[in-house]
């Protein structure tokens, strides 16, 4: 099973994209039981990973994961984990 991996590099300007491939990964997470989404959103501005959090803050989005973290050594990524219920 492992991990998604989410770079966002390629779509960095595009919102909406953004949106629909965090919740496509959420998804899939949720239904084949996935413990781990990594996301890239790169280190540049910030902007990209201010809007990365704005999505996982949101109340429908915060109760489907279990643990956000951000990596210390690279802070261009985070990883979301799971707790999926037997």
């Amino acid at each position: 099973m492992g991990r998604i991996k989410i770079d966002l590099h390629d779509i960095f300007n595009r919102g909406d994209e953004i949106e629909r491939q965090l919740q496509r990964a959420f998804d899939e997470a949720v239904s084949k039981r996935i413990p781990e989404i990594e996301i890239i959103p790169g280190k540049g501005s910030g902007q990209l990973k201010k809007t990365v959090l704005r999505f996982l803050n949101r109340p429908e989005i915060k109760k489907l994961y279990h643990r956000l973290d951000i990596d210390n050594k690279n802070f261009g990524r985070l990883f979301v984990y799971f707790r999926h219920e037997r």
